[in-house]
């Protein structure tokens, strides 16, 4: 993350650029320096994720009311101190930075291999060495800091530029992140989160001023340096010839340092020694190694300018850099965009004039960081390919989703309806285990759903709308190209509402039609009056146990206990009571049971935002429905055959409402021919539908499945794989 071997670089050999601060000391200068004004911090959340996740367990599904305990903590001690906080979350992947993307993705893979293989081998939670955040959290922590009254906002780039441009266009106090970046960047101090004690609010100052000083570089030489050493725009091994060139040059070689601080002393010498001999007089090409990488490197550097910063290092727009495309200075593909905002946008942007045309051209970063680019993917050039421009033609739409999406209000819905493009990162999930499928694959008939929504849909099984182009990480996906995955039509009495009336609409009635339609995605109408029946927020739970229980054939009674009895004791117990609970054991197969509920409430928050919002939030975050070491415990008694008073802790209450929750999903469950028995009923070798896919392995199949018109989600399979023929799935 960020430049490669910069952080190792500052810890051992330039220990003087970290300062130890006191936030609640810089808030007093800052107000005197300021009157009237707020100290404000930029958090880059995502960078945070970590530090805040402060329960001991963690392999359960999440600790979560543990987790919304921290956050407020978080929260209130910079309250305390007059310290505003503005979170930003990574709201999309900017395709130059897909490659480190898909890499971070299959390394994660292969730690969750080791981590299920410890728990097979110990039956217990790995150290910490090993921790791996549980799914979901970077989504419920944009609602949890909402819940808190906090100012959350969604990138609508890679997070870190605009964290980076917020806090230098707002004169705030600082960043607080991890990420090496937001050394080069020139904005506002950046402090270190790993290093925060949240008791006296001291952290570790990272002065780019002094570490300027110690490389003999200017804060305008930082993003030159940057590309050369490799970040996540310019891989690494691009210019290891030219660092070794300058190592080699290098007279000051330290032996107290070792081979890496070596070679960033040597590049920075360079820069300053050689390049800056020639700068404004011949363009980077003709001094640096560039060749075919001419305009990847141009956009590398190009990505650390903040609106109205300049570079000295460009003096014209190389002839190979036709444009710099959407993800350098906006991934922005919204056709309102222009008409919202006045753009500064020189002629060439749209119509790619050549560099002759342009001879003052010097990559000034735009004052409007919403620049619209259109860009061609390289890879599909099928008629799927180019459909990211015109996804949704309807501009005030469009408008709204980009609002709710800048707001963390929603998931997933800008992304399909700007460019048809979506990912979700890793899941704990068992490679290993044949019998239980990937979330991916379990929740794909409801985003298809989604799709059809947004996108608008055809009539008879799949539309014949455009693919969105899914990143989504699973075993065997080696994650070369994305799936391309067609909408699904929905069944909806009356036909499918658009969302004009979905999201803008006030008139009586509209709230049922919402609901028609969440219900209708995960293809549930025929199962409104028992669900509506249903309190809140077990409506929400019980919709997603239909249908989890209805696609996840190996899914049996004693696992539906478990999920409504945690479900239930979950209510009004106190935190420290779930945080002092001990498990005999760690079984992964409950491990995994609490992966496809966590990425089922994620799913259910894509379709309410997308449906216009029939349900509040509140009623499927996971701190009011679900825990994952209360889940796990009532999973392995459930497994013994403890009873239903037993398993509800001899409540009352609980046992009727155990019962009445019971019933509801398998009344539900068996109007789709799916009765739902114990595992001790079930017949030797049982595997369930899925043991290895036959025919039924293409994403544009038939559509027709379970009671004659359910969409299982075997019937999906991976999507359309252009370049890719051979499966690619685990069975």
């Amino acid at each position: 993350m960020g430049v490669r071997g910069l952080h190792g670089f500052v810890a051992s050999s330039c220990p003087h650029v970290c300062t130890v601060v006191n936030f609640k000391e810089l808030a007093e200068r800052h107000r005197s320096q300021h009157p009237g004004g707020t100290p404000t911090v930029v958090v880059d959340a995502m960078c945070c994720l970590r530090y805040w996740y402060t329960p001991e367990s963690w392999i359960c599904g999440g600790q979560w009311r543990e987790y919304y305990s921290s956050l407020r903590e978080f929260v209130r001690t910079f309250t305390a101190v007059g310290i505003k906080l503005i979170f930003f979350f990574d709201g999309m992947v900017e395709q130059s930075k897909r490659d480190e993307w898909v890499k971070r993705r299959l390394k994660n893979n292969r730690e969750i291999a080791k981590i299920f293989h410890y728990i097979k081998s110990h039956r217990e939670q790995p150290g910490r060495n090993m921790f791996f955040i549980p799914s979901g959290l970077a989504i419920f922590t944009r609602f949890a800091l909402k819940a808190l009254g906090q100012e959350t906002l969604c990138s609508l780039q890679e997070a870190d530029y605009e964290v980076a441009s917020y806090g230098f266009q707002n004169n705030c106090l600082g960043i607080l992140g991890e990420d090496t970046d937001y050394l080069i960047y020139d904005t506002c101090p950046y402090f270190s989160i790993s290093e925060l004690s949240l008791d006296s609010l001291d952290t570790v100052m990272l002065c780019r001023e002094k570490l300027c000083q110690s490389l003999g570089l200017s804060l305008a030489d930082l993003p030159l340096l940057a590309c050369l050493l490799g970040n996540d725009v310019v891989p690494e091994g691009m210019f290891e010839g030219f660092r070794y060139k300058c190592l080699t040059s290098y007279t000051s070689v330290k032996e107290n340092c070792d081979r890496r601080a070596n070679i960033i002393l040597a590049v920075a010498d360079h820069i300053s020694k050689v390049l800056r001999l020639h700068q404004g007089e011949k363009k980077l090409e003709e001094m640096l190694p560039l060749g075919p990488n001419k305009a990847l490197f141009y956009k590398g550097v190009a990505s650390y300018l903040l609106p109205g910063q300049k570079s000295p290092w460009f003096i014209q727009k190389p002839k190979d850099v036709v444009t710099l495309d959407k993800q350098v200075l906006s991934i922005s593909s919204d056709p309102e965009s222009k008409q919202e905002v006045p753009m500064r946008m020189d002629p060439e942007s749209k119509q790619k004039l050549p560099v002759d045309t342009d001879p003052e051209f010097n990559l000034e970063a735009p004052m409007c960081t919403n620049t619209e680019v259109k860009q061609e993917d390289p890879v599909n050039t099928g008629p799927e390919a180019k459909h990211q421009v015109t996804m949704v033609s309807d501009p005030e739409i469009l408008k709204v989703a980009r609002a709710q999406h800048v707001q963390a209000e929603s998931y997933l819905v800008y992304g399909v309806m700007s460019s048809g493009e979506v990912e979700c990162s890793n899941s704990l999930e068992d490679a290993t285990d044949q019998a239980l499928p990937s979330q991916a694959f379990v929740y794909r008939p409801v985003r298809q759903r989604v799709y059809s929504l947004l996108l608008g849909g055809g009539a008879g099984g799949f539309s014949t709308g455009p693919a969105v182009k899914e990143w989504f990480v699973y075993s065997g996906n080696p994650l070369r190209q994305p799936d391309l995955v067609r909408p699904l039509q929905m069944n909806i009495p009356g036909g499918t509402p658009n969302l004009r009336q979905l999201w803008l609409s006030q008139e009586p009635g509209i709230q049922a039609q919402r609901l028609d339609t969440l219900l209708a995605c995960f293809d549930l109408s025929s199962s409104r009056e028992e669900l509506q029946a249903v309190e809140s927020p077990f409506q929400a739970l019980c919709c997603l146990l239909v249908y989890l229980f209805v696609q996840v054939d190996t899914l049996c009674l004693e696992d539906l206990h478990a999920f409504i009895a945690q479900a239930l004791c979950l209510q009004g117990k106190p935190t420290v009571e779930l945080a002092d609970l001990q498990l005999d054991h760690i079984d992964p197969r409950a491990v995994q049971l609490a992966t496809l509920l966590v990425r089922g409430l994620t799913t259910l928050v894509l379709v309410n935002g997308a449906c216009g919002s029939p349900w509040e939030m509140a009623d499927f975050m996971p701190w009011h429905l679900f825990d994952g070491k209360l889940f796990h415990q009532k999973y392995l008694q459930s497994e013994k055959g403890y009873t239903a008073e037993v398993l509800v802790e001899q409540n009352r209450c609980h046992v009727t409402r155990f019962h009445t929750l019971k019933s509801v999903v398998c009344k539900a469950c068996g109007k789709e021919s799916r009765p739902i028995v114990s595992r001790r009923h079930w017949r030797p070798h049982h595997t369930g539908r899925w043991g290895r896919p036959g025919s039924s392995s293409h994403g544009t199949s038939s559509g027709c499945s379970r009671a004659g018109h359910r969409q299982h989600w075997r019937d999906q399979g991976p999507g359309s794989r252009q370049y890719e023929p051979d499966q690619w799935r685990r069975y």
